[in-house]
């Protein structure tokens, strides 16, 4: 049994079309446990570092200008195997490609717009964790 931190973000969309409850609710009833919360307002500067590791991609302008729009909610996530099983649950980046009954199937608008983040890896678990953490 590992038991992992990961690190969630419920986007602007979602928080915008009242999303949150619902996102919470499917991941305390897949066994994660929402260690701290809170709400954020990404500034440009923010969005530029958090995202640093896309500003090669055709999309990262797009990106930025999404994820600066509007309040984001951020939370540490603890459970078992928790970066995995977290990662599960929010589905492919693509909503067209994400399993049925996964976050980004029900919730994601497009590609961009895709209601949720999570870490990919222990190593970003960390480094997201103690950007909005620290």
């Amino acid at each position: 049994m590992s038991i992992e931190t990961t690190l969630a973000i419920i986007k602007p969309d979602a928080v915008e079309r009242n999303l949150i409850g619902n996102i919470i609710k499917m991941i305390e009833e897949n066994g994660l446990r929402i260690k701290k919360i809170k709400s954020h307002f990404l500034t440009e500067i923010e969005a530029k570092k958090f995202y640093e590791v896309h500003k090669t991609k055709a999309f990262y302008d797009k990106l930025i200008a999404y994820m600066t729009s509007g309040m984001i909610i951020v939370m540490l996530i603890e459970g078992e195997n928790a970066i995995t099983k977290y990662r599960q649950l929010i589905g492919s980046t693509n909503p067209d490609d994400a399993e049925e009954g996964t976050i980004r199937k029900l919730y994601s608008i497009d590609g961009t717009r895709n209601a949720v983040h999570g870490s990919d890896s222990k190593e970003n678990a960390i480094t997201e964790i103690q950007f909005f953490f620290a």
